[in-house]
């Protein structure tokens, strides 16, 4: 048995993997595919109890998402989801069989390559509710080649999810920015290993305390349109310091990152021997997943980091509550973009900030643009992103959700319609 995983067979085995002219070709070969998920994630219909679960997952106390007598007195008249919990919600949607050619082109593809999930894009159309179950329909949407600093050679890939729910209308769709990179070359570069784990004394923790203290939500007292101004400060929230609760909690409250969930006993052996390239022995010799980077500092260290880190998600969902938090029960983010720029490590805090970038009126609806961004302990930005949130005005107090694009509501209810077909079958 290794004594180190970086001088082991499997570490050796795990770094072979390579980015190919070959895989480049196949992955632009299949832009504009759209194909119905199968994933049974781990929340396939909204309760109550899951929408509570997920955002406490996330920190998130909103009583319109965890209050039931609360939200009963919102205009939504019950309890909705926080927005970015519809990516994590997913029954199968049946469709029509893959085509050969297509089979040809995903067989292999990036075996073995590392996968950070680097942003994303969400447009929200409509909210979801207790008993709304959620289907998906997805494919890429673009691919490009780049050089970066951290791991050489790498492909930035876009895939887009449609979130529908049962009576065939869209609830948002999610744009989904990932990077691939080759694991040899990212342990290599060794551009981080600089980084100390941060420690805290009584007062630093105080400190990070106090924001917390200080944070509202705004609830049923509205935000106003006519109030707003570009360059208000809409507030600081903390998040951390980053522990393995924080992912513990996470995955918990409904992340279930299927197919590649981590997994128990003979369910693990199942899923070992269904994708053995995502099982990379530990320094004990078991195999464990490759994703356990979140929470295992060596096999982070492995491929590049100096200690664990934190999934994309959980800070873009973070980002969310923030956002929500300013808006209020009225209030609607319609439009988020976010930037991952920076690992957020095991030990950091991150302090989120944002300001109003301007506003406008825009098809009836009053609309407000903010930026946000996250910054550590060290000073540095981590997270970027702007977003676009209807307020209620004095003449329009509850806001609406933007249309869903005509071309996108049909094949939507097409893909709806297939799946009710086969499901009878």
């Amino acid at each position: 048995m290794a004594s180190n995983i970086l001088e082991s067979d499997e570490w050796q085995k795990a770094v072979d993997y390579a980015i190919t002219d070959e895989d480049i070709e196949r992955q632009r070969a299949l832009l504009g595919f759209d194909q119905a998920a199968s994933t049974r994630e781990y929340i396939q219909t909204a309760t109550e109890d899951n929408i509570r679960n997920f955002a406490h997952g996330c920190g998130d106390d909103n009583p319109l998402f965890c209050d039931p007598d609360y939200a009963r007195g919102t205009r939504w008249g019950g309890v909705i989801a926080p927005g970015m919990m519809v990516a994590q919600i997913n029954a199968p949607m049946k469709g029509d069989p893959v085509p050969d050619e297509i089979k040809r082109l995903r067989k292999s593809l990036f075996k073995g390559i590392h996968v950070f999930v680097s942003g994303s894009t969400w447009d929200f159309y409509r909210p979801v509710r207790p008993g709304d179950t959620i289907y998906s329909f997805n494919g890429e949407e673009s691919c490009e080649v780049k050089q970066s600093e951290f791991a050489g050679r790498s492909v930035i890939t876009v895939r887009r999810d449609v979130k529908v729910n049962q009576r065939g209308e869209v609830v948002a769709v999610y744009r989904i920015l990932r990077v691939l990179t080759e694991r040899k070359t990212a342990a290599k570069k060794g551009k981080y290993s600089a980084i100390e784990p941060q420690t805290y004394s009584d007062d630093d923790i105080a400190a990070i305390d106090a924001v917390y203290a200080n944070e509202q939500v705004l609830g049923s007292g509205k935000r106003w349109f006519e109030d707003v101004a570009a360059g208000d400060a809409i507030g600081t929230m903390a998040k951390g310091p980053l522990t393995v609760t924080d992912v513990i909690c996470f995955h918990a409250g409904g992340y279930g990152f299927v197919p590649y969930a981590p997994t128990v006993g003979r369910l693990a052996y199942k899923n070992r021997t269904r994708i053995p390239a995502f099982y990379i022995k530990n320094e004990q010799g078991i195999p464990d997943v490759a994703q356990r980077l979140h929470w295992d500092a060596k096999w982070a260290q492995a491929i590049g980091n100096p200690m664990a880190y934190d999934y994309g998600v959980m800070r873009e969902n973070y980002l969310f509550h923030f956002l929500s938090d300013w808006a209020g029960d009225d209030g609607i983010v319609t439009h988020v973009h976010d930037e991952i720029r920076k690992f957020n490590y095991m030990g950091d805090v991150q302090t989120i900030t944002g300001q109003v970038l301007s506003k406008r009126q825009e098809g009836g609806r009053n609309l407000v643009d903010v930026a946000v961004k996250f910054e550590n302990q060290r000073g540095e930005e981590t997270v970027r992103g702007t977003a676009t949130i209807a307020l209620p005005s004095k003449d329009k107090p509850y806001p609406l959700y933007p249309e869903v694009p005509a071309d996108l509501a049909e094949k939507a209810a097409l893909m709806m319609a297939r799946h009710w077909q086969l499901s009878r079958k």
